[in-house]
């Protein structure tokens, strides 16, 4: 009976220390298999898709959506907040700046204000945000324009970019020179062209971003040591989450581009979105997670340091905690 016992003892042991490393191994799996987490830094309403610029003020400000619950697509968001920061660490929110009521040529039915962009120019700031005209949204997306003469309230509907095919994602960019040039894309186009100086007109003709792998939307363009860099959100699909962040270089801000690979690899949400400034000497990061919600729609912008190799691409970014004060 105790040879028995002591048996049956043993193999409860086995069956324990087997079980112990089988968790154990599910465990490093499900851990390889699962992207780091960034911290969001916007914690009270759900945000995503964040732009960012660093004004004549010395302070950063970022641009982003607003996801609004229920959960249940991208429908509800109607409205736009901007946040500042001095030290990457503490964040301002300024409030609203618009929202779809007051777009007066939108959608009667409001929503659908997503991705949105901020340009500077001749002391006037000019916010871009797609949104669409008509009850068939996904077939009358206009790129509207506000202005003002504040980074972050004051904002006036001024119409919107006319003689634009129906898509989202706006980019501006303005080189060393002055030359401002507007990016926007979806369904696997990006197109990209010159804005005259009022900075509400296309000059001249829209023409396609040659060299892009896989391109989904989301276009950022911006410059370093005389490259040009374009990054965006790709149609890759692992383990029911989708875009890894992609990017391509150019020596000329239309392109043709080669495209150099991923530098972030998917987050817990379905979708993301960057945006790549530097600040203080120091590249960064942005993108949007669902780490507060645990909902694909109900999203949260996070920032990480950015860093760049000696031949100029780009070191994968691994979302970390929030950036600490110097």
């Amino acid at each position: 009976m105790k040879i028995y016992n002591l048996l049956n003892a043993k193999g409860w042991l086995a069956a324990l220390i087997a079980g112990v490393g089988l968790m154990s191994s599910i465990n490093s799996f499900a851990q390889e298999k699962v992207a780091p987490v960034g911290t969001p830094f916007v914690t009270d309403i759900y945000t995503a898709d964040p732009s960012a610029h660093v004004w004549k003020d010395g302070r950063l400000y970022v641009y982003p959506s607003h996801d609004v619950a229920p959960p249940r697509g991208c429908d509800l968001m109607d409205r736009y907040h901007v946040y500042s920061t001095d030290d990457m660490v503490h964040w301002k929110d300024h409030g609203e700046i618009l929202n779809s009521s007051q777009v007066e040529w939108g959608r009667k039915e409001g929503g659908f204000m997503w991705a949105p962009d901020c340009a500077y120019k001749n002391g006037t700031y000019y916010f871009y945000f797609p949104h669409p005209s008509g009850t068939d949204w996904n077939n009358t997306w206009k790129i509207g324009i506000a202005t003002s003469k504040s980074p972050a309230s004051g904002f006036k509907s001024q119409g919107y970019i006319k003689g634009l095919e129906s898509m989202i994602d706006p980019c501006v960019f303005i080189d060393d020179d002055g030359q401002a040039y507007f990016y926007y894309g979806g369904g696997g186009t990006c197109k990209g062209g010159k804005l005259k100086d009022n900075m509400v007109e296309i000059d001249g003709e829209m023409k396609k971003m040659e060299g892009l792998e896989d391109f989904h939307e989301a276009t950022w363009v911006h410059k370093r040591n005389g490259i040009y860099y374009l990054s965006y959100s790709d149609n890759h699909d692992v383990n029911g989450k989708h875009n890894q962040m992609r990017y391509a270089m150019s020596k000329s801000p239309l392109g043709p581009w080669v495209s150099k690979g991923v530098y972030m690899d998917p987050t817990d949400s379905y979708t993301n979105h960057g945006s790549i400034v530097k600040y203080k000497g120091q590249w960064y990061a942005f993108y949007h997670n669902s780490s507060l919600s645990h909902q694909d729609w109900l999203r949260s912008i996070c920032v990480d340091k950015l860093y760049y190799n000696a031949d100029g691409t780009i070191k994968k970014v691994i979302p970390t905690g929030p950036i600490a004060a110097k």
